[in-house]
């Protein structure tokens, strides 16, 4: 591993730290972590920079210069992140900028469809935080998830396709015969067509101590913190090909990891679970459920579990747990939108929209395209789509699929 040139000074308590390491994390950001509660010449350290103060977070740059508290849009700027397109209207807006979002921006770009993408975090999505992709065509040996979003992202810039970060999406609507889209630093950008590949996000446990111990204790990313638990104890919650990778992953660093997993057998592929099984590192409890998250002095410290089969309880020692249980779509900037969700919140599409009751109304005089929305325009590609496989090659080919459906119903414009 590289050492990171950000070091981020602060306490496992504090929420304020918690918010610029998420931030770092999501945008695929490598950072040291020094807690000036262990360490003695980080806190004197952290008083003489802010002048007598004992200010957290203060984050250092490689180049000498610091920040003290500061907002997601002030380290954005700091990092010289790309928050602001340069104009208002294009023929495409593409909401996300992983796998599906890059291929159908590249691919929109080659047929000169002038594309706009708006990326929340880091461009390649979940895939930028996979450490190894097994699955991917084109690559016998494998690709690092880090890698290949490094490959989408430049494959797009080469076509001129403009990439926006660190923006999050809270408003969509259809203004006439185009598409707005509204920012949450209040920029509005509108387009002919829109193509929705926001994907989707690890679910919670909604227990206690989850929200107390996040970013202390608790995480959603094996590749983002796995490396701050060497030689120390893990709990990995959750049973399919996620969880099981990201075991794997954190046998790395961590001296022992322990799988929780509700049901008596994992839903990883084979392949995934003979790699588990034949781990040293690796324990697994089957039957096992997550009560609640405990701490000491703002760290985790253990973990409630119930044995759902013999109903005992017990607690696990562990320094640190992560969290795979399946995913929610990110859709919540849909309310209002008129676009149509199924009941776990995934955009609908195509001849779906055909069979659920009533057809929808502004399909009067044709059918909808196979990924476009209950709204005219509007399409859906990756892990966003209800149906879809949750899987990166699938992805990149509805991407790419998209496209090609927005280039012929652009011509209708």
């Amino acid at each position: 591993m590289t050492n990171p040139e950000i070091t981020v000074y602060g306490a496992h308590w504090c929420p304020d730290c918690r918010q610029s390491k998420q931030f770092l994390g999501e945008h695929q950001i490598p950072y040291n972590w020094v807690d000036i509660e262990t360490d003695k010449e980080a806190e004197e350290f952290v008083i003489k920079t802010n002048k007598g103060k004992r200010i957290i977070p203060t984050i250092v740059f490689g180049d000498g210069s610091f920040l003290v508290e500061p907002s997601n849009a002030e380290l954005a700027a700091k990092l010289e992140l790309k928050t602001s397109a340069s104009r208002s209207h294009y023929d495409l807006l593409v909401l996300g900028g992983g796998p599906a979002g890059l291929t159908a921006a590249f691919y929109a770009a080659r047929e000169y469809i002038d594309t706009l993408v708006i990326e929340r975090a880091a461009f390649g999505g979940q895939a930028a935080g996979t450490e190894k992709l097994d699955n991917m065509p084109g690559f016998p040996d494998g690709v690092a998830g880090i890698e290949f979003s490094r490959r989408l992202r430049l494959q797009a810039e080469r076509f001129g396709v403009e990439l926006l970060q660190a923006q999050e999406i809270i408003e969509v609507r259809r203004h006439e015969n185009y598409h707005r889209v509204k920012t949450e630093d209040g920029q509005v950008y509108s387009a002919r067509a829109l193509l929705i590949a926001t994907g989707s996000r690890y679910k919670r446990l909604n227990v206690p101590g989850e929200n107390e111990y996040l970013g202390a204790g608790v995480h959603f990313c094996a590749t983002c913190d796995g490396p701050f638990y060497v030689n120390k104890r893990v709990a990995v919650i959750g049973g399919g090909n996620s969880a099981t990778e990201e075991s794997l992953l954190l046998t790395k660093f961590a001296e022992k990891v322990t799988i929780l997993v509700r049901n008596s057998r994992f839903k990883a592929s084979k392949i995934i679970q003979e790699s588990v099984f034949s781990n040293s590192k690796i324990d697994i409890r089957w039957h096992t459920e997550v009560k609640e998250f405990i701490g000491e002095d703002a760290k985790l410290s253990g973990i409630r579990l119930l044995n759902n089969k013999t109903g005992s309880e017990e607690t696990l020692p562990v320094d640190g747990a992560f969290i795979f249980v399946g995913l929610t779509p990110n859709t919540g900037f849909l309310e209002g939108s008129g676009v149509v969700l199924d009941q776990w919140g995934f955009v609908v599409t195509g001849h779906d929209l055909l069979h659920r009751g009533e057809r929808p109304k502004d399909y009067a005089d044709r059918d909808p395209h196979i990924l476009e929305t209950s709204v005219p325009g509007i399409f859906a590609a990756g892990d966003v789509r209800d149906k879809s496989t949750k899987q990166v090659a699938s992805a990149a080919g509805e991407g790419a699929s998209a496209t090609l459906i927005i280039r012929e119903y652009l011509k209708t414009m």
